[in-house]
């Protein structure tokens, strides 16, 4: 004979009850996130669009937008790490848009003039 094993449910804490009936009340209505006025968007669009052309123009952009982020930093005292700067770089809003803008100066430079890119990196 089998035996039933009564358990009782533990519903967690961090469980959003109000969210739930809200998909419960209605199942068939998508709920848009709210959305935001996107001031930089823009600008986004023109530095995502933006196409490398000139040799002095690519030079000029992979010298601007370096490889790694100043800003990191490890603080020592004594020769022992004492603290750590993150990097600050990230939290630019057009930071993607500009590594993929140096990105792509960096591959003109090696796929349409056949330079050595080391010195940029």
């Amino acid at each position: 004979m089998l035996r039933a094993n009564n358990k009782k449910i533990i519903i967690p804490a961090f469980v959003n009850f109000m969210n739930v009936n809200q998909q419960a009340s209605s199942p068939n209505q998508m709920t848009k996130p709210k959305s935001k006025l996107d001031v930089l968007q823009p600008l986004r669009k023109w530095l995502d669009e933006l196409e490398v052309q000139n040799r002095k123009l690519a030079h000029f952009i992979a010298k601007l937008i370096p490889a790694q982020c100043p800003f990191e930093r490890d603080l020592m005292l004594f020769g022992r790490k004492i603290a750590h700067i993150p990097p600050m770089c990230k939290l630019n809003p057009l930071y993607e848009q500009f590594v993929g803008l140096r990105f792509r100066a960096l591959c003109y430079l090696v796929d349409q003039c056949g330079e050595d890119i080391q010195s940029y990196c």
